[in-house]
C-alpha cells in the first residue's frame, strides 16, 4: 500500500469532530444490530456489512454536496447513511416494510433515496459504473455543475464495465469520482488472484485520469484525498480516480464461511479500527472528553433501536400492489 502524506489533515472544530465520530458509530451500531435481527430472520435475502470500511463512507460524504449524485454497491447501508437517509427508511426496507426507502422491495441490497440523490444500491458488481457514467455525462450536458460519486470494490476493478466506464469518462471528459474501496478480499478471492497488477491505481493514469491513494482506515486522510479530488473535478469537470485501501472486519455476506483468510489477519486488521484510532485522535486534541463520547454512543443506540421499532412496526405493502412497478410509471412513487 502506498500512500501519499503530503496533504495536511483537515482542521476540525469540536462540534466537527462529534458529527464524524457519531457518523462512524451510528453506521457500526446499525450493522452489528441488522446481523444481529438477521439471525433472528426478521431481515430475510443477502447482508453484506461494512463492518471496519466507516471512515471512506463518512470521509467522502463530507466533500460532496446536496446535488451530486451518489452510487453505490450491495454493500451501502454506511454509504446510505453517511448520506443522509434516515436510518427508519434503511431498516423498514431491510424488513420488507413499505415504509421502506424502496418501499420494501429492494431490500439490503437496493436502497435507493432521490430526495437524497442516492441512486443504489446495485446487487449486479460493476454494473452500476456504466450508470455513474450515463449520470455524469447527463450533468455536463444539462450544463449541472454537481458530481457523480461512484463507490465499488476491487472485484468490480476486475470486471469490463470498469475499463469501459473509466475509458468512456476520460474521452468525454465528464465530473465523475470513480470511488474504489480496496478491500483485499472482493467476494471471497484475494486480490493477487483476480489482479495482474495489484496497485490499481496505476489503472486510472492509463486511461490519462488524475488519480489518488487513500488510507481507508484514517478518517482524516481520507476526507483530505476525497476533497482534493472533488475540487479537482469541479474545477476542471474531469474524471478522476480514488482508491481507499480499507477492510471488511465480517464476512462478505451472512452466508459466507470465510475459509480465504486467517482469522489472525482480520484480528491485525481491527488493530487499525478507524474508530478507535479517530476517537484517540479527538482525546489526543481536547475536541472531546470520554463523558461525550459515552453520549454520543448512547444516542447512536438510541436511533438503532428507534429504527429497529419503525420497522417492526411498519407495514406490508398491499397484495393486490404487488404487480405495480412491473412496467414503468409516470408517478410511480
Amino acid at each position: 500500500m502506498r500512500l501519499n502524506k503530503s496533504n495536511p489533515a483537515p482542521s476540525l472544530t469540536k462540534a466537527e469532530g462529534l458529527r464524524l465520530l457519531h457518523q462512524m458509530t451510528l453506521i457500526r451500531r446499525f450493522e452489528e444490530k441488522s446481523a444481529e435481527v438477521y439471525t433472528e430472520t426478521k431481515i430475510r435475502g443477502f447482508l453484506h456489512l461494512c463492518v471496519g470500511e466507516e471512515a471512506v463512507a463518512v470521509g467522502v460524504s463530507q466533500a460532496l454536496q446536496e446535488e451530486d449524485y451518489v452510487l453505490s454497491t450491495y454493500r451501502e447501508h454506511g454509504h446510505a447513511l453517511a448520506r443522509g437517509v434516515e436510518p427508519k427508511s434503511i431498516m423498514a426496507e431491510m424488513y420488507g416494510r413499505l415504509e421502506g426507502c424502496s418501499r420494501g422491495r429492494g431490500g439490503s441490497m437496493h436502497l435507493f433515496d432521490s430526495s437524497k440523490n442516492f441512486f443504489g444500491g446495485n446487487a449486479i458488481v460493476g454494473g452500476h459504473l456504466p450508470l455513474s457514467v450515463g449520470m455524469a455525462l447527463a450533468s455536463k450536458k444539462q450544463g449541472k455543475k454537481n458530481v457523480t460519486c461512484c463507490f465499488f470494490g476491487e472485484g468490480a476493478a476486475a470486471e469490463g464495465e470498469f475499463h469501459e466506464s473509466l475509458n468512456l469518462a476520460a474521452l468525454w471528459q465528464i465530473p465523475v469520482l470513480f470511488l474504489c474501496e480496496n478491500n483485499l478480499y472482493a467476494m471471497g478471492t484475494a486480490l493477487k488472484f483476480t489482479h495482474s497488477e495489484q496497485h490499481l491505481e496505476k489503472k486510472g493514469p492509463a486511461y490519462g485520469i488524475e488519480t489518488d491513494v487513500a488510507n481507508g482506515m484514517d478518517l482524516l486522510d481520507v476526507m483530505t484525498k476525497v476533497q482534493k479530488a472533488v475540487a479537482y473535478i469541479r474545477e476542471t469537470g474531469k474524471p478522476y480516480f480514488l482508491v481507499c485501501y480499507t477492510y471488511r472486519f465480517r464476512a462478505h455476506s451472512m452466508f459466507d464461511a470465510e475459509l480465504y483468510r486467517e482469522k489472525s489477519e482480520v484480528e491485525e486488521w481491527k488493530k487499525k479500527d478507524p474508530i478507535p484510532q479517530f476517537k484517540a485522535f479527538l482525546l489526543k486534541e481536547k475536541l472531546i472528553t470520554e463523558k461525550v463520547i459515552e453520549a454520543m454512543e448512547a444516542e447512536a443506540e438510541r436511533q438503532v433501536q428507534e429504527a429497529i421499532d419503525f420497522a417492526e412496526n411498519g407495514s406490508w405493502e398491499k397484495v393486490e400492489e404487488l404487480d405495480r412497478f412491473v412496467y414503468s410509471e409516470k408517478a410511480a412513487i
